[in-house]
């Protein structure tokens, strides 16, 4: 357990906060509703992106599966968190369904598909790494680094 402030600790803390100014421009809003979706370079899979960092392989974005869709085998070389919006979709270990949020641990490898079709929001530190790419493709626009 953490160490216990004490009123003095505390006082001086709400004196520096109170001088403290919020920054401007320090968020950014994003509009998904106002997005067109992007296919990927992956049959019935489409993309909306909402956040890319290149340099560090961040990648926050929407995924939506048409039924069938599948993602080929691939590795995570970080942890990858999904958030399910509608429908379902599946791998190995289980279904994560509308509402229900998985997590994949780094250098996991896996296949997932949708038998229903999904949209979902997706956040990965590093890209998927794929047989022949890593990250998506949309529209001949790579979204993240080539193998």
């Amino acid at each position: 357990m953490g160490a216990q402030l004490t009123p003095e600790q505390i006082e001086q803390w709400r004196e520096k906060t109170l001088k403290l100014t919020p920054t401007q421009n320090g968020s950014i809003y994003v509009k998904p509703q106002d997005m067109e979706w992007a296919p990927s370079q992956f049959p019935g899979i489409q993309i909306k992106v909402l956040y890319k960092n290149d340099e560090a392989g961040e990648l926050t974005c929407l995924l939506k599966w048409q039924p069938g869709a599948r993602l080929p085998f691939h590795m995570h070389p970080e942890i990858e968190q999904s958030l399910v919006l509608e429908g379902s979709f599946s791998d190995h270990d289980g279904i994560c369904r509308k509402g229900e949020y998985v997590w994949r641990h780094a250098g996991s490898m896996h296949e997932t598909y949708s038998e229903e079709g999904c949209t979902i929001l997706a956040v990965y530190r590093k890209p998927n790494i794929f047989a022949k790419s890593a990250g998506f493709v949309t529209g001949g626009k790579v979204e993240a680094q080539k193998a």
